[in-house]
């Protein structure tokens, strides 16, 4: 089961690719990549005309033990990452 969740976190990447974010004030891990796809932006929904992109990557991340799997986005336009869901 997926729950949604659009929640702001931090992320150190290495090469372009998430390495561990902090979720909650936890450190997870990335394990894995499962997936990676990107999405252009709209021109017409930014204030310059720059559309941007928004990068998803699905990964297999703990805090410790307990291996979780989490979506991740990352938008080009405001350089901001969310963490988008979350499966049990």
């Amino acid at each position: 089961m997926s729950r949604l969740y659009g929640d702001p976190i931090e992320v150190w990447t290495r090469e372009g690719q998430p390495t561990q974010f902090v979720w909650r004030d936890r450190l997870y891990l990335v394990r894995r990549v499962l997936d990676q796809w990107v999405v252009a932006r709209e021109w017409w929904k930014t204030r310059e005309g720059d559309p941007g992109e928004r990068q998803f990557w699905r990964v297999e991340a703990s805090p410790g033990r307990d291996l979780g799997s989490y979506e991740l986005r990352f938008d080009t336009a405001s350089e901001g990452w969310l963490l988008l869901r979350a499966w049990d």
